[in-house]
């Protein structure tokens, strides 16, 4: 099976693109891993999937899976070159777009400076929607929201790290540590994707508060470990951050990829105000691949 490609990165967290707008491809977990592979394949974080628009009012379905072949709620970083292949494939002549995915309804806008802004939607913060298991544990009260303690192993001298838990439209646990190049991210993160708490697996990260304006952050990402940048990633850390009280409510966030900014209102009345998200978003290159049959 001979398939086109399109390869694209934002903030250095890369991706292959494939359009299935005329005829879906049905890919299996295996090929999705066969085209994520650096070695084998095209190589990418995640594969990114344009599909016709499932309903009224819907311009495009964007369906995503990582690197392990498995099905995912969302990508931030995914969502802006979503925005960017659509547009200059034309297959939509606005700017801005209205897109399903299985987490609900985004609306990327492509700015003047050719940077592209993902309405990422209202933050969500009550634990079992992640989900978390909480059960035999208390949160402790930080500023003025919550962390959750959480032990990494059985031993008494396993770690025990205070997260943050934010879904946004998958799951998301943030600690602070006092300097991000030196964090544990290869040895806790995947104790923390893993951890029996999140029954779904999470996204772990790890913030680095420079100022009020700007953090330093790296993320180990569920199904696809340690990533340049991740979208998500950056708003669920910024989004803690806040709620902590350690940021204000515009953060620059410097990834291993990338810059992106992150603005969230808040908490508001009505509810969780909805986080919105600017980066980069770049084609890499295109091509055709022939994918092997599936298992």
């Amino acid at each position: 099976m001979r398939i086109r490609f399109t390869k694209m990165q934002g903030a250095g967290n890369d991706f292959v693109v494939l359009d299935e707008t005329r005829a879906a491809l049905n890919l299996s977990a295996a090929q999705y891993r066969f085209l994520a592979h650096r070695q084998f394949g095209v190589g990418a974080d995640q594969i990114l999937s344009v599909r016709p628009a499932p309903a009224e009012g819907i311009d495009f379905e964007y369906v995503i899976h990582n690197a392990d072949g498995g099905e995912v709620e969302q990508c931030g970083n995914g969502a802006r070159c979503f925005m960017r292949y659509v547009y200059d494939k034309g297959l939509i002549r606005r700017d801005s777009a209205r897109v399903q995915t299985l987490a609900g309804v985004i609306e990327p806008r492509i700015n003047p400076d050719g940077r592209v802004t993902v309405d990422m939607g209202a933050p969500v913060f009550d634990p079992a929607a992640l989900p978390f298991d909480r059960s035999g544990l208390s949160p402790v009260r930080t500023g003025e929201w919550e962390t959750w303690h959480l032990a990494l192993g059985t031993s008494a001298d396993s770690p025990i790290v205070p997260v943050a838990l934010v879904s946004m439209g998958n799951p998301h646990a943030v600690q602070e540590v006092p300097e991000v190049d030196a964090a544990p991210v290869r040895t806790q993160g995947p104790l923390i994707e893993h951890h029996p708490r999140f029954p779904n697996r999470v996204n772990a990260g790890f913030m680095q508060v420079v100022d009020r304006g700007s953090i330093r952050l790296r993320v180990w990402e569920r199904g696809a470990g340690e990533t340049l940048a991740c979208g998500t990633g950056a708003c669920a850390a910024v989004v803690a951050g806040i709620r902590l009280g350690h940021l204000d409510r515009r953060v620059d966030v410097t990834t291993r990829g990338g810059l992106l900014t992150i603005e969230w209102g808040g908490l508001t009345p009505e509810g969780a105000a909805p986080v919105l998200m600017t980066g980069p978003a770049v084609t890499v290159f295109e091509g055709e691949i022939e994918l092997p049959d599936s298992p």
